[in-house]
């Protein structure tokens, strides 16, 4: 047992104890900004581990790191740690600033971090459900509030459904194939006997269980009321970790254990691909508010990532991690500028709302125009090259129609990505200009909006840590 490979998660899961007996014992005033700067420090720390961690497995079999691993964990963490910087001032201002909101984030992409190198099926469980708990608790953040309320309900009832049959399908696998060791499973596939029905069956409701986490049609009935409900802050957050870590045990359980079956379930990938991405973008022309439209959004995103995955290929997967890569960039940013929509101390989230932003306050309005446009795949924007490379691996494995519905329906995403840059630029004025942007979220948008229109910048080595992760992942 070479316990030292997990030291990442033992350092992070300690600071996360040490984080909550601090805030425990602060009983002048509220500690939450030092919790969350805590919490920075501890991602931070997290990350350093991560890159220095040696590549191996341990703990029986259970537990691998290797260079997918340590790409998605480099991806969890940034996208925690943007969404703990975002959350600073708005849980201020919306008077939900308590230190356990910050420990809760941590435990949650604990969750993530876990789920990127889980090497056997129990694992991936635990890690997904440690991550879900904490988000459960996220969405409720605001208890005085109705909607938060309600959307931490409706997660947990339909994340206890999606648990369930997550855990049906490992049970069936266990069943018929004898382990779950992602390698043992490997070497019982490959073995020459005939494929058992059952086990097709489980790793259909595996896929089932993970596509829910991803927002995935028809699995993706949770998200926009989640998305409205929840307080901004935590929204910035579901939108990020939880989905690049979703997508590490999607990659890794069908590109290893199942990897050489991908005639059995290329199809089903492509299907839900597809209409995740007509589902998103038909859906999101009606939204009038720009968190569920938001919500809409990342459901279509999903889809373009999951492109890469039904062409079952290294290119595929490279796609896919490039694509993730840019899409947490983006997301952090668009919901900086969410944040930052306020007038006279009250948050907005009406895209009306935003009509004339760019007489009142030029420089927001610029910022969203650019996170938009780059979500909508406009060169020489970093989700051009998300987009680019998910369609190439596509058509290079033959999936015409997979490819030919992506531009269709990225063509449908920039009329209504387009429609938010019209109002902000050319309809009048209907209020006063926002108010002051806090410190923090100036810092992520500014952040964010030059990685985005700069990622042609840093493209090679993005793309180069991906293929080396992919290449880990099939070797």
């Amino acid at each position: 047992m070479n316990w030292t490979l997990a030291l990442p998660e033992i350092v992070l899961s300690c600071s996360g104890l040490f984080i909550l007996l601090f805030g425990v014992l602060q009983k002048r005033s509220e500690p939450s900004f030092a919790c969350t700067m805590l919490t920075l420090v501890a991602f931070l720390v997290t990350g350093i581990l991560v890159v220095v961690a040696p590549d191996g497995a341990g703990y029986h079999g259970q537990f691998v790191n290797d260079g997918f691993s340590r790409f998605m964990k480099i991806l969890s963490l940034g996208a925690a740690g943007l969404a703990a910087i975002l959350s600073l001032d708005y849980n201020r201002q919306e008077k939900t600033a308590r230190f356990e909101f910050p420990v809760l984030l941590l435990f949650s992409t604990l969750g993530t971090l876990v789920m990127a190198s889980s090497a056997n099926l129990m694992t991936l469980y635990v890690g997904l459900e440690l991550q879900s708990l904490a988000i459960y608790i996220l969405c409720a953040f605001a208890r005085d509030e109705l909607t938060s309320a309600e959307a931490g309900l409706k997660y947990f009832v339909l994340g206890s459904l999606a648990s369930g049959l997550l855990l049906y399908g490992i049970s069936l696998v266990y069943g018929f194939a004898g382990t779950m060791e992602y390698a043992g499973l490997r070497q019982v596939l490959t073995g020459g006997a005939p494929l058992a029905a059952g086990l097709v069956i489980g790793l259909v409701f595996v896929i089932v269980g993970l596509a829910f986490k991803l927002s995935m049609a028809p699995f993706h009935m949770w998200t926009p009321d989640v998305y409205q409900g929840s307080p901004t802050s935590v929204t910035a957050f579901l939108a990020g970790a939880p989905k690049a870590a979703a997508f590490a045990l999607l990659l890794r359980v069908l590109a290893q254990p199942f990897g050489h079956l991908a005639g059995q379930w290329q199809l089903l990938i492509e299907i839900v691909a597809i209409a995740t991405m007509f589902l998103g973008s038909l859906a999101a022309i009606g939204q009038r508010d720009i968190k569920r439209l938001m919500a809409y959004s990342s459901i279509g995103h999903m889809g373009y990532a999951a492109m890469g995955i039904a062409s079952a290929t290294d290119a595929g997967i490279r796609g896919t991690l490039v694509y993730l890569a840019t899409y947490l960039i983006m997301n952090a940013g668009t919901f900086g500028c969410i944040l930052a929509m306020r007038r006279r101390g009250r948050a907005l989230t009406r895209i009306e709302d935003l009509a004339g932003l760019g007489r009142t306050d030029p420089t927001l309005a610029v910022l969203m125009a650019v996170f938009m446009f780059s979500m909508a795949g406009v060169p020489p924007l970093a989700g051009f090259f998300g987009k680019l490379m998910v369609f190439a691996a596509a058509v290079q494995a033959g999936l015409w129609v997979l490819a030919a519905v992506g531009v269709v329906t990225s063509v449908i995403g920039l009329f209504y990505y387009w429609r938010i840059v019209k109002v902000m630029f050319l309809d009048a004025p209907v209020a006063g200009a926002f108010d002051h942007r806090a410190p923090s979220l100036s810092f992520v948008s500014a952040v964010t909006g030059v990685a985005t229109v700069l990622f042609l910048l840093v493209l090679g080595p993005v793309t180069g840590a991906a293929q080396a992760a992919a290449a880990a992942l099939f070797g």
